[in-house]
């Protein structure tokens, strides 16, 4: 089965010389393959079409995609959203007393799904110009699972709760304080319970467009939670979240699941693994197209993502296995000094911080934990000279280049315009274009305007502008953020690349604990009172400051047999009791 795609969003007519048109062998012969459509842009029969490919290769936009699927897809499309569009083919299928997990990369449909399987989109079965109700889509799936679960939904009446996505976006749908959202939806639990659950007691009375990422998720969890339902669906809880928080709101997710059916959509792969039972990983293009396969067992489902083969279908969707360190990073730091600081404090009236004595070296890269609220970003802006430390000093004269937690996508033109204006001859270099532009996959993205990209989009974006300003310590603050698992894990590569071969220095704020374990030679530790009173330490020993954080945080961590990756033990497990007992949190 052929499938042909245009990414409209990278399609510029006026632009090219049609050259999908004039090299397609059967177009020479008369035979109209691909005629034009809306806008002037092309539409591809599928059923004409050879398949040579020589289409996608001449296009100068790389916006045409001709993929062969397997032929026992045909008949499982799910929806197509028009000619020569995103396609998904199968669903997952909820199931009571488990959370169900999503995992994959963005744009190949989890999203979609969460919106097909909750009702809010009705499947079309490919069929975009004639699609069919709610009775022939029963019919479709006649006699599985799935029929089950969607009667119940769309006849029964089935009770669904979901967690958007994007919820920096809470403000905009929902004006007031935070008391009046969850007075809305106060059902199963109370507003008291439901704040103490996601400690919200110090914002109840707060407006929304007054609270930060973090605080805007928990209220997006709590409104979810509380509601009485019979299937919760959250897309991406973690996000904003430190890891204390993403382990507690775990542990609420699971509790639901007890004589619910949760489906869960996370790239934060440690948190995943604690939270799910069953997970269903997605593969395909984006903008092109998504399958899903059968269900897994959690840690199967992991290890067989981030090996890349799916060995039931013989299907390889990564090119390389990702592969994680079975023992710390080396201890000592030999290099010279970079920066010292001497005690920083600062005073905001209600939040204080102070920061410990430390030395940051050449060439090392400062993996920065703790809870949120603790004066992380604080100490990032004040290294960067956007603050001003009230007691003090940096003994350093050195270029700081700061990626913020929170981008504002202010600029009037194109992201090609915006990285030029920040580091012309940099992002000219073939270094950058290879080290930088490759991995965090921007080539597609420099013709769009700033301000139309997406979250992951304008991360991906941020990252390679801080990387490309001349430096000699680079700041990241939450590299993470909107990022899907393959992105993050690309990132971390990324930067620790750039880090070794330009023998620069880096300091990376983050909560995603694979994240920081491939990105990190040393880590500092913030802990303290949260939106009252910060304290900081190091850097320090990455086994040292790794198993200080996490018994604060009172998780303790293994390594998978077979891919080393870092999975968190269920509390008072055998394991978890054994790794404290020898305070291994860690690398055990």
């Amino acid at each position: 089965m052929r499938i042909a795609a245009l990414l409209k969003d990278r399609c510029q007519p006026k632009k090219c010389n049609r050259e999908c048109m004039r090299f397609c062998p059967k177009m020479r012969t008369g035979v109209e393959v691909i005629v034009v459509g809306e806008r002037g842009k092309p539409i591809i029969s599928e059923e004409l079409c050879a398949g040579c490919g020589i289409c996608v290769h001449k296009c100068p936009f790389e916006a045409i995609k001709i993929i062969g699927l397997a032929d026992e897809l045909k008949g499982e499309m799910v929806h197509q959203y028009g000619e020569n569009s995103f396609r998904l083919y199968r669903l997952p299928v909820p199931k009571k007393g488990m959370v169900t997990g999503i995992l994959g990369p963005n744009g190949i449909g989890k999203t979609t799904a969460i919106k097909m399987l909750s009702g809010a989109e009705l499947p079309n079965l490919g069929r975009y110009e004639d699609p069919p109700d709610k009775e022939e889509v029963l019919d479709h799936y006649s006699g599985t699972e799935l029929h089950t679960f969607l009667s119940g939904v769309y006849q029964e009446g089935v009770a669904v709760a979901t967690k958007p996505q994007y919820v920096d976006k809470l403000p905009q749908v929902h004006s007031g304080e935070v008391r009046t959202l969850l007075e809305r939806v106060e059902e199963r639990m109370t507003i008291a319970q439901a704040a103490a659950a996601f400690e919200l007691e110090e914002v109840i009375a707060r407006p929304l467009d007054k609270l930060s990422g973090g605080e805007l998720q928990r209220v997006a969890m709590a409104a979810t939670v509380m509601r009485e339902a019979d299937v919760y669906f959250f897309d991406e809880p973690s996000s904003y979240l430190d890891i204390y928080q993403r382990v507690k709101a775990a542990r609420v997710i699971r509790e639901l699941s007890e004589d619910r059916q949760v489906v869960v959509i996370e790239h934060d792969l440690a948190v995943l693994d604690f939270l799910a039972d069953n997970v269903n990983v997605v593969y395909g293009e984006e903008g092109a197209y998504g399958v899903f396969t059968q269900g897994r067992q959690v840690r199967t489902a992991i290890n067989v993502y981030l090996n890349g083969y799916l060995p039931e279908e013989n299907i390889r969707f990564r090119d390389r296995a990702i592969e994680f360190s079975m023992s710390p990073p080396r201890g000592e730091w030999v290099t010279g000094d970079l920066v010292s600081y001497q005690g920083l404090g600062k005073d905001f009236g209600q939040f204080s911080l102070q920061v410990g004595p430390g030395t940051i070296k050449e060439g090392e890269s400062v993996g920065i934990v703790g809870p949120n609220a603790t004066g992380k970003t604080t100490f990032v802006k004040m290294l960067a000279g956007v603050l001003e430390a009230d007691s003090g000093s940096v003994d350093a004269d050195i270029k700081v280049s700061y990626k913020p937690q929170y981008i504002t996508p202010d600029f009037e033109g194109t992201l090609k315009d915006l990285l030029h204006s920040s580091a012309f001859e940099v992002v000219q270099s073939g270094f950058f274009q290879t080290e930088v532009m490759e991995p965090l996959a921007l080539k597609h993205l420099l013709g769009k305007r700033v301000k139309n990209l997406s979250g992951g989009e304008l991360q991906r974006a941020a990252i390679a502008i801080c990387l490309a300003r001349e430096a000699d310590i680079y700041l990241l603050d939450e590299p993470s953020a909107y990022l899907d698992s393959n992105q993050r894990m690309n990132a971390a590569r990324t930067v620790r690349r750039v880090m070794e071969k330009s023998g620069k220095s880096a300091l990376v704020v983050d909560h995603d604990i694979y994240f920081l374990d491939m990105v990190s030679d040393s880590m500092m530790v913030f802990g303290g009172e949260p939106g009252r009173r910060g304290v900081g330490e190091g850097p320090m020993e990455m086994r040292l400051g790794m198993n200080r954080f996490l018994k604060e945080v009172d998780i303790t961590f293994r390594r998978d047999a077979d891919t080393h990756r870092p999975r968190i033990n269920k509390p008072d497990s055998r394991l978890d009791r054994e790794q404290k007992g020898k305070g291994e949190y860690y690398y055990a």
